[in-house]
C-alpha cells in the first residue's frame, strides 16, 4: 500500500506540456511530491500539403489506420471534418489515452495491444494483417519506422504520413537550467526518448552533468530506458506497465527501499 507522503516533498520534474501535465502533476501531489512542470516536448501540426490531402480523400481505400499516440489522433482529426467522412478504416492504437481520445470523437479501436510499446504491438497485430492490406500510419517527424517496416515485411502496403513536428519549447531551457544549477530537482521522470534527448541537450549546453548525481531517475518504456543509458544515466525505476501512474508507483517503491 503506497503512503500519501511517500515522495516526502521531493520536487519532481514533469516533462509534459500544459495540456498533458495536469493528471501527471495531480498524481505526484497525491503521493506527497511537489510537481515541477517544465515541458521538454511540444507538438505543432505541419502545414497541410498534397500528401496529407490525398490520404484524407482516399481514407476509404485503406484497410487499417494506426494511431500511436493521443497527439497523433488530435492532430489527424484537426485536418478533417468528421461529418464529411463516409467510411473509415479499421483502427488500431497504442495506449489507453489514445483509445480514450478516439472514443471522445466517436471512434472505437478494433485493436489495442496488451502492452503499449511498438514491439509488442507488432507481434500481436501482424496476424490481423493479410498480404496486400493497405495501412495508413499518421505520425510525428521523429517517430520510428519499426511498425511500418514490420508490416511491409508481412506484405502490407504502408503509407506513413508525417502530420506534426516535435520540438523543445524555448521557454523551458532557462527554467530547467536554473533549477538544475540550484539542485532543486530531486526526481526526474521521462515519458519518451524525445524528452530524454531534449533534457540532455540542455544539460550538455550548460555543462550540468554533475548536478544529476543526486537525482532519482525513472522512465516509461524500454526505448526511453535505452536512451537514458546511452547518455550514461542510471535508471532507478522503470515499470513493466508503461503508464505514468505505474512509473510513479515504481519510483516510490524504489525510494522506500
Amino acid at each position: 500500500m503506497l503512503k500519501p507522503c511517500a515522495l516526502n516533498n521531493k520536487k519532481v520534474l514533469i516533462p509534459r506540456g500544459v495540456g498533458q501535465a495536469r493528471s501527471f502533476s495531480q498524481l505526484v501531489g497525491k503521493y506527497g511530491g511537489i510537481p515541477i512542470e517544465i515541458p521538454l516536448i511540444a507538438f505543432r501540426p505541419i502545414e497541410t500539403n498534397q500528401r496529407v490531402q490525398v490520404a484524407l480523400k482516399r481514407l476509404d481505400t485503406y484497410d487499417w489506420i494506426i494511431f500511436t499516440s493521443n497527439v497523433t489522433v488530435e492532430t489527424f482529426f484537426s485536418f478533417m471534418n468528421i461529418e464529411e467522412i463516409d467510411s473509415f478504416p479499421r483502427i488500431a492504437v497504442i495506449g489507453k489515452k489514445t483509445e480514450e481520445v478516439l472514443l471522445e470523437r466517436g471512434f472505437k479501436s478494433e485493436f489495442v495491444p496488451s502492452a503499449y510499446v511498438a514491439e509488442v504491438f507488432v507481434d500481436e497485430f501482424l496476424p490481423n494483417v493479410a498480404s496486400g492490406s493497405r495501412v495508413l500510419i499518421p505520425k510525428g517527424n521523429l517517430a520510428r519506422e519499426y511498425i511500418s517496416s514490420a508490416l511491409i515485411k508481412k506484405g502490407a502496403e504502408v503509407d506513413e504520413m508525417v502530420i506534426y513536428e516535435t520540438y523543445m519549447p524555448e521557454e523551458s531551457k532557462v527554467k530547467l537550467a536554473t533549477m538544475l544549477v540550484a539542485d532543486e530537482l530531486d526526481i526526474l521522470m521521462f515519458t519518451s526518448p524525445s524528452t530524454v534527448d531534449h533534457f540532455m541537450t540542455i544539460v550538455t549546453e550548460f555543462n550540468l552533468q554533475s548536478h544529476l548525481d543526486h537525482c532519482t531517475i525513472s522512465c516509461i518504456g524500454p526505448v526511453s530506458e535505452k536512451r537514458l543509458r546511452f547518455y550514461g544515466l542510471p535508471v532507478h525505476a522503470s515499470p513493466e506497465e508503461y503508464t505514468v501512474k505505474e512509473m510513479i508507483k515504481s519510483t516510490i517503491e524504489y525510494l522506500e527501499k
